[in-house]
Parts: C-alpha cells; sequence; structure tokens
C-alpha cells in the first residue's frame, strides 16, 4: 500500500512539474469545483491531492477558490431554474419544508452546517438556490465555513495518503474524522437535514 500510494504522489508531483503550471491549476480547480456539482465525486482526495501537488498554502488555496466557485455554480443553477424547479414539488412537503429551512436559517447557523465534513452540503446548495435566500448571504457562509472544510481535508487526507504506513497517525486521523462525523451527524439531526 505504501508504494502504491507513493507512486500516486510521485505522479501527481510529475504531473505538475512537467505540464504548464496554468494547466495544473486549472485541472485542480476544476476537479473541485466539479465535486460541488456533482457530489458523488470525493472532495477529500481532490483536496488532498491538490495539497500535495501544489504544497500546503497553494493547494489551500486552489482547493478553497474552486469549491466557492463551485458550490456558487450549484447555487446559480438552481436560482436560473428556480420557477420549474418550485413547480415540479408543489407537492412535496419534505422537500418544500427542508427549502424554507433553509431560506429562514440565520448565518451562524448555515456557516456551521457548511462547516461540518459530513453535512449534506450539495443539498444545502441546491436548497440555497431554489430558497429566496441572497446569494450575498450564503456567500460569506461558504466562503468562511469552506476554508475550515478545506483546511481539514488538506491535513486529514495528506497525511493519510503520505503516512499511510504510521499506524499512530492514521489512528489520530480516523479519531478525528470519527469525531467530526458524530458531529456532522448531531448537527443534521438538530436541523432536520
Amino acid at each position: 500500500m505504501e508504494a502504491f500510494m507513493g507512486q500516486v504522489v510521485t505522479f501527481i508531483q510529475d504531473f505538475v512539474s512537467n505540464n504548464n503550471i496554468f494547466l495544473s491549476i486549472f485541472v485542480g480547480m476544476f476537479v473541485i469545483s466539479l465535486e460541488s456539482i456533482i457530489p458523488a465525486l470525493p472532495l477529500s482526495v481532490f483536496i488532498a491531492i491538490n495539497t500535495i501537488a501544489f504544497g500546503s498554502v497553494i493547494g489551500f488555496f486552489i482547493s478553497w477558490i474552486a469549491t466557492i466557485i463551485g458550490c456558487s455554480v450549484s447555487f446559480f443553477l438552481c436560482r436560473k431554474l428556480r420557477k420549474i424547479a418550485r413547480k415540479k414539488i408543489k407537492g412535496e412537503g419534505k422537500i418544500l419544508s427542508f427549502i424554507n429551512k433553509i431560506d429562514k436559517i440565520s448565518f451562524s447557523n448555515l456557516f456551521l452546517i457548511l462547516a461540518m465534513p459530513f453535512t449534506p452540503a450539495f443539498s444545502i446548495n441546491i436548497a440555497a438556490g431554489l430558497s429566496k435566500m441572497r446569494y450575498k448571504k450564503y456567500l460569506f457562509a461558504l466562503i468562511f465555513s469552506k476554508a475550515f472544510i478545506v483546511f481539514f481535508w488538506s491535513y486529514v487526507g495528506s497525511n493519510i495518503i503520505i503516512n499511510i504506513t504510521n499506524i499512530k497517525l492514521m489512528i489520530e486521523m480516523l479519531s478525528l474524522i470519527v469525531v467530526l462525523f458524530i458531529m456532522s451527524k448531531i448537527v443534521t439531526k438538530k436541523f432536520n437535514l
């Protein structure tokens, strides 16, 4: 496993050093932005890859900006389709209730939900776009919450990839993930998401 991870890290670093830096940054940003629109993609892995490829600081900023762009694109796509979507979901009480909750949510609660690594951020993006929430409120919550998410996944993800054989570090990282997973479940339950 260590040899495989070493090959992955080497491949990523070679890709960045052997290609135009702007192409490398574009690819790093594109996959993160795409994850914000297609939630099945692993954000944690992409952030860890950016951290390994570009270093802690540049990798952080690439991932942070890209996730804000991706979430904003998702928000505006839903905002553009809001009238059509709301007609289609008119009879869906749970969905409308969820959208109304997001519409009335305070900034601090929106930040909290978006800052938890395991809460359904993609659903929040859609609900915010379909609600009457102002983009300015949504954007500021994104800016601050995604900084935390990107920092968390860059730290945990890059440590797991680089130090796969360090059992003590793996236990620490997994413990941190479990604690934040439980906290995310508590937050999700509190807001009935």
